[in-house]
């Protein structure tokens, strides 16, 4: 689900918190350390994300906040933000060159350059809590 979380709405809060769960509370948050991305750079997107992402010429960057049920993955395009919304059951990562990571939901994707050692902790963290937290059987969901 891709949504513009520019402005203070209510309902598309609501919608993420429903598709991905409410933010960490601070104590899961510390027991992760962090739970947030680095700055991540953006090399290639699905089209969709493309035709926003090319209404500016500033660099692509985005990042990735981990909730209980899922990730959303944040960037910008001129003076708006958008989010992308996906939750652990949907979500397919792939690691492809050693220097980039890719993000699947359905028919979107970002992919995203890797070279700071960083990024490849995040990501590691990320994989260990979907293992830890994702749904088994239909009835999780």
């Amino acid at each position: 689900m891709l949504l513009n979380v520019s402005y203070n709405n209510p309902d598309i809060k609501e919608k993420i918190d429903r598709e991905v769960g409410k933010t960490l509370t601070l104590a899961d948050r510390f027991k992760l350390k962090g739970s947030g991305s680095p700055r991540l750079i953006i090399t290639s997107v699905s089209i969709d994300i493309h035709n926003l992402l090319i209404l500016d010429n500033n660099r692509n960057t985005c990042n990735i906040e981990i909730r209980p049920g899922g990730i959303i993955v944040r960037f910008r395009s001129i003076l708006e933000t958008f989010a992308l919304v996906i939750p652990f059951w949907k979500l397919k990562i792939y690691k492809g060159k050693a220097e980039e990571y890719s993000i699947y939901r359905d028919h979107y994707f970002i992919k995203v350059e890797a070279k700071d050692d960083n990024v490849h902790k995040f990501f590691k963290k990320l994989i260990a809590y979907k293992e830890d937290n994702a749904p088994t059987r239909i009835d999780d969901l």
